[in-house]
């Protein structure tokens, strides 16, 4: 949840034109990414809780390259970025290491 707080602290001040382009495909992104780790805790089988993880994991990557094409854009620095980039990789390292875990388990 905090990765979603991130993501729209980092969006406001986008320029107008992008409150329907790159800011709001960020927004969308960064905000699947808890909604599937919750629908799939909450499905009966473990492949389907395996799927939605890798939704999650998709969206945690389209929000990482989206963050790095805002920094090439020069709508975002590098430093602002930054932190919020360290968290979308420690919690893609969580998401494998949990992916990992149910598979074996199955």
């Amino acid at each position: 949840m905090s990765l979603v707080e991130s993501v729209y602290q980092l969006t406001a001040g986008y320029p107008r034109e992008e409150n329907y382009g790159l800011r709001a495909q960020l927004r969308r992104a960064a905000i699947s990414i808890p909604s599937n780790i919750a629908e799939g805790q909450s499905r009966t089988s473990t492949k389907e809780f395996l799927h939605h993880l890798a939704m999650a994991q998709a969206s945690l990557a389209e929000v990482e390259t989206q963050l790095e094409i805002s920094v090439r854009l020069k709508y975002l620095s590098a430093f602002e970025a930054g932190a919020t980039i360290a968290a979308i990789q420690k919690l893609g390292k969580q998401l494998h290491a949990l992916s990992n875990a149910l598979e074996a388990r199955r």
